[in-house]
């Protein structure tokens, strides 16, 4: 039972692994938008329209003193954001023939669009001519699509206005063109802009913000992460880990680095510029700071992702693997804080898929018995999410012979029943998520490791096959869990081979004696009053 496929570094959380979709209360975020909103009401008034030269550029000059680079630029994509969203609204009343309704949206894009360019226009001196004709490309359709749906309004004829609506949805359709060009246009220059700073630079001030501002745009998705790849970003990034004059600025710049390779450009550009060796050095290099080293483990664990599909390019990784790997280990045995723990065990993780000689490495690094140490330390394995990576290592591991001995030693068998136990306190989607994982793969070691008498003995003494029962047996022991039933099945199958006689009847009559599929079916329709 494999777990090929599964994205250990998605499942972890927020705060460490900097997730891209960042979860905001409702009412928090319609009161972020509501200034965008209300500000938009005015313009349609004004028409975005100065009222004097002199006013505008002493108004451009407060704009520009009060907001950063990545706050404009925040702005600018919340202002897109809006209006991406309002141009699909528009296309979903239309369909409705909802003609009022189109129109004072229209009138909003309007505005929005308006209030984005003279935005963008006050904190960026360096627009160029590309970038100016699409702006009036932009305006104007959309004034043209304002006075179009206004006319709607005032039509009563039906057939009129069905041969209208083709024309509207073409210019609705230009008007989204236009619209996602000039964005990429923008997002594109403020890369470039931004790349710009960090090679020229020789002050660690302009550098740390430029590549603070970078982090902030890589974090809006990974269609940004493109950009910012194709434009250089990652070569950029690695030069900066090549100069000890910016060692303080290594920290955010490999969390940046770690973004950008989501996306296979980003994995393109580290293999060209020999980031593999780079990251190795790092991670061996023992004057760095643990807070480098936590960060270099988190390009690890992005690029050996085994839920990326582009990464068997990385041959230079096998090069330098015993190095990594090694290193690893000792980042997981010196760790001191949980979030250090985790990006190290995460990386290990997703080794473990990557290459099978890993497991060996791991197995003559005394990783076992490092990572068994350290789940009895509360404070450095204190998530859910730790507890998946080390049990996604040693489910891995356990395919090895040897391995029974080390978790012998280890009083591994006992973590792997407390494991069974694994429940979320929060009720967050994410840590329930990670709970099943830590439930399916400590049964799925359990069944591989039980084909050793000695370890299925343990298990046994440890009351392992109760619990499983009631995995089986109870939908919501498991979150109703399907992995988390077949997984269990298995394990209690093996144990039940070694131990029969610690079965009940029906125990044995409905989960071991049929076919596992029968088994499933009849654990999925129980009802939670048979147990």
């Amino acid at each position: 039972m494999a777990f090929k496929g599964e994205d250990h570094l998605d499942s972890l959380p927020l705060p460490v692994q900097r997730m891209h979709l960042i979860q905001v209360d409702s009412v928090q975020r319609w009161m972020e938008d509501l200034k965008l909103m209300t500000d938009c009401e005015c313009m349609c008034i004004l028409q975005s329209k100065p009222i004097s030269a002199e006013k505008d550029e002493q108004s451009e000059l407060i704009l520009s003193s009060q907001y950063s680079t990545s706050d404009n630029l925040q702005l600018l994509l919340k202002r897109a954001w809006i209006i991406s969203t309002e141009l699909t609204r528009i296309a979903q009343k239309l369909e409705k023939n909802r003609w009022q309704r189109v129109h004072s949206m229209t009138v909003r894009v309007n505005c929005h669009v308006r209030s984005m360019i003279n935005e963008y226009n006050a904190f960026t001196r360096s627009s160029s001519e590309e970038m100016n004709q699409l702006e009036n490309l932009l305006i104007d359709k959309c004034s043209e699509f304002t006075a179009f749906t206004e006319r709607c309004i005032q039509v009563e004829d039906e057939q009129m206005l069905k041969s209208m609506k083709s024309c509207i949805n073409e210019t609705l359709t230009t008007v989204a063109q236009y619209f996602g060009q000039l964005i990429e246009l923008v997002l594109t220059h403020e890369a470039q802009n931004l790349l710009r700073q960090i090679e020229s630079s020789d002050s660690v001030y302009i550098t740390e913000s430029a590549i603070n501002s970078l982090f902030s745009l890589t974090q809006e998705g990974t269609h940004l992460c493109r950009i910012i790849a194709k434009e250089g970003g990652v070569v950029a990034l690695f030069k900066i880990c090549r100069q000890d004059y910016f060692r303080c600025l290594y920290p955010q710049t490999l969390r940046t680095l770690a973004s950008i390779c989501c996306v296979e450009e980003g994995m393109h550009q580290l293999e060209k510029v020999d980031g593999i060796l780079c990251l190795a050095d790092i991670l061996t290099d023992n004057t760095h700071s643990e807070a480098t080293h936590a960060e270099a483990a988190a390009v690890i664990a992005q690029i050996t992702s085994p839920h990326l599909t582009f990464t068997q390019h990385l041959s230079s990784f096998l090069e330098n693997m015993e190095e990594i790997v090694t290193a690893l280990v000792k980042l997981c045995q010196e760790a001191s804080s949980g979030e250090v723990f985790l990006l190290a065990s995460a990386a290990l993780a997703n080794i473990t898929f990557f290459d099978t000689m890993a497991c060996e490495m791991l197995l003559q690094l005394n990783a076992m018995k490092i990572l068994l140490a350290a789940c009895s330390d509360k404070h450095i394995v204190d998530t859910p999410y730790s507890r998946d990576q080390v049990v996604t290592i040693l489910a891995n591991m356990s395919v090895l012979d040897q391995c029974a001995s080390e978790i012998i030693q280890g009083n591994g068998v006992q973590l792997l029943m407390e494991m069974l136990f694994e429940r979320s306190s929060s009720g967050n989607s994410a840590e329930v998520a990670a709970c099943e994982r830590v439930q399916q793969k400590s049964a799925v070691t359990l069944a591989r490791l039980s084909r050793d008498p000695e370890v299925a003995d343990a298990a046994v003494k440890l009351s392992c096959i109760p619990r499983l029962i009631k995995l089986c047996r109870s939908p919501t022991e498991r979150n109703n869990s399907d992995s988390v039933l077949v997984a269990c099945l298995a394990a209690l199958r093996r144990l039940a081979v070694m131990s029969p006689d610690r079965l009940e009847d029906s125990d044995f009559q409905q989960l071991v004696k049929p076919r596992l599929v029968d088994s499933f079916l009849l654990c999925t329709n129980m009802e939670e009053s048979f147990v």
